[in-house]
């Protein structure tokens, strides 16, 4: 299964017998399968396979499914209200006699409202069924396309993640190889401290001096937090070699990223640290935002 973007639009038309219809899906990200209908009046009765069908092409995502119909013009059958006929007709003929006016003619009479009936014709049981079932195979074209397109999404934000998670082995390597996590660098940075302490006159403890030094040089190491980070990435990869719905395990393995990022930062004794762990921290970021459009 390809990975797959939670982004996408489709859209399928058909008709029969001369009623025509509409889909038009709309996806976009979402934690899990939100799934909003738009039918007509008179389509009830295929929500649930609608629905069904989406929720086996799509696992994750917010999605907007509308259906518009549009039906055909009926000739329908024309009939003559006889009984509204008759009371115009006595009324128009009593009002005739009683004012002198001539008596109304057809033509007159049968334009008044309520005379005539146009009784459309009603599509059978065999009609509707045949025209749902048109309708959700259109569906499924459309739902066809929808995920061809989160696929193609899906194939650009595999790129885009493949390139950040390089980067951040790139900067985890560069603060591996730093010349300031050498033990001749920690040792000279530690003199340091302890001839700025001596200068000051007071008396202090060698032992308890060699003891404080060790303890700010073992908060120092960030080597752990660089072993993560290599594990991390490992895994990330092989994530986006399986492929298929990996958007959550990506998403906890980004914060999983921005935990050592902190710490790693947090503990810089050097300025070429400290500016890796930073970029560091932006890389994740956008790597966190991107994992958001992944199913």
């Amino acid at each position: 299964m390809t990975l797959q973007s939670m982004t996408g639009f489709a859209r399928s038309d058909g008709a029969l017998d001369g009623t025509t219809w509409h889909w038009e899906l709309r996806s976009v990200n979402n934690r899990g399968l939100d799934l909003r209908l738009r039918l007509p009046q008179g389509y009830e009765q295929i929500e649930s396979k609608v629905r069904d069908r989406i929720a086996k092409a799509i696992s994750r995502g917010s999605v907007n499914a509308s259906l518009s119909v549009t039906r055909r013009t009926q000739a329908g059958e024309v009939r003559v209200n006889q009984e509204a006929l008759e009371r115009i007709l006595a009324i128009a003929t009593r009002l005739s006699h009683n004012i002198g006016a001539e008596t109304p003619r057809v033509e007159a009479l049968l334009g008044l409202k309520g005379v005539l009936d146009v009784v459309e014709d009603a599509d059978t049981e065999e009609t509707l069924a045949a025209q749902q079932a048109a309708v959700l195979d259109d569906l499924d074209r459309a739902l066809a396309d929808l995920v061809a397109a989160r696929r193609d999404e899906g194939r650009r934000l595999k790129d885009v993640l493949a390139r950040q998670i390089d980067e951040i082995e790139r900067l985890a390597k560069t603060v591996e190889a730093s010349p300031a996590r050498t033990i001749e660098a920690i040792r000279r940075r530690l003199a340091e401290q302890v001839a700025r302490l001596m200068e000051t006159g007071q008396g202090l403890d060698p032992a308890r001096l060699h003891q404080e030094a060790v303890l700010l040089a073992t908060r120092a190491d960030v080597e752990e937090e660089l072993k993560r980070l290599a594990a991390h990435v490992e895994a990330a990869r092989a994530l986006l070699r399986d492929e298929g719905a990996i958007g959550r395990k990506l998403d906890f393995l980004a914060q999983e990223f921005n935990r050592e990022a902190n710490t790693l930062t947090s503990k810089a004794a050097d300025q070429e640290i400290a500016q890796a762990g930073l970029a560091l921290k932006v890389v994740i970021d956008q790597l966190r935002e991107q994992v958001q459009n992944i199913e």
